[in-house]
């Protein structure tokens, strides 16, 4: 039993951080989650400011609480030293049963290569920025991105879409998403949010708050060329509308 425990020692650290996680908001440290939102409004609200002093005033006020709540809080120390304990345990493993590099000379069979063909994405993993498609013609690729703090716009109206169903997925922490759609598509939309707003072809949801919607239009399932978009933000609007 010792051994199984010891050979699946990454899955217990994820399950005792996922308890002390628990317990340090119950019990140890119970205005974690009001200092996490707190500072996620200041971010928010800085983005949407119109005041350009107040706004960056907002915007790095909050970033900053954000990075203080995090490095105060047990969990993240936890994280650490599960982190160190990782890299040691696999150190230790090394020692005990090094690495043995032979020869080993045995007959294969030429086996045919299935061919690949690779495209290059429309967007890529960002962490801080805005990315938006072009203001001109191009080529259309389904969008499966991740993105940490900016603003994601795409506009349908520059390319041509593929017949079936167009995929949009994308997974934001701060900002805001935009994208326009051409009348002749039909359209689902599945939309997850913490703290926000949604215009989804003006119906309009002023404030979000750790909400799920699900709306699509009513001829998208029997629709030939339809766009299915697939969002969540943890603090952001979304907007959908027709182009």
């Amino acid at each position: 039993m010792f051994k199984n425990i010891k050979s699946d020692y990454t899955g217990w650290l994820v399950f005792i951080g996922i308890i002390v996680l628990i317990l340090e908001i119950l019990f140890f440290n119970e205005g974690l989650i009001f200092h996490l939102f707190i500072a996620g409004g200041m971010v928010y609200f800085g983005r949407r400011h119109q005041g350009k002093k107040l706004r960056k005033l907002l915007f790095f006020g909050g970033l900053i609480l954000l990075g203080i709540s995090v490095l105060s809080m047990m969990t993240f120390r936890f994280l650490l030293v599960a982190i160190f304990l990782h890299f040691f345990i696999q150190y230790i493993n090394s020692k005990k049963q090094p690495k043995k590099i032979g020869l080993e000379i045995t007959q294969t069979e030429t086996k045919r290569q299935e061919p690949i063909l690779s495209t290059k994405p429309l967007f890529e993993n960002m962490f801080l920025g805005q990315q938006k498609t072009p203001s001109s013609v191009y080529e259309w690729n389904d969008i499966n991105i991740q993105a940490g703090i900016g603003d994601t716009i795409i506009d349908l109206s520059y390319t041509v879409l593929p017949k079936g169903e167009t995929v949009i997925f994308i997974r934001n922490l701060i900002g805001n998403i935009q994208i326009l759609v051409p009348y002749e598509l039909d359209v689902s939309v599945q939309h997850s949010c913490l703290m926000g707003s949604t215009n989804v072809f003006e119906n309009k949801i002023p404030r979000m708050f750790n909400q799920v919607l699900h709306v699509k239009t009513p001829a998208y399932d029997q629709a030939e060329q339809k766009v299915k978009i697939i969002t969540s933000l943890i603090v952001g609007n979304l907007e959908v509308n027709r182009i």
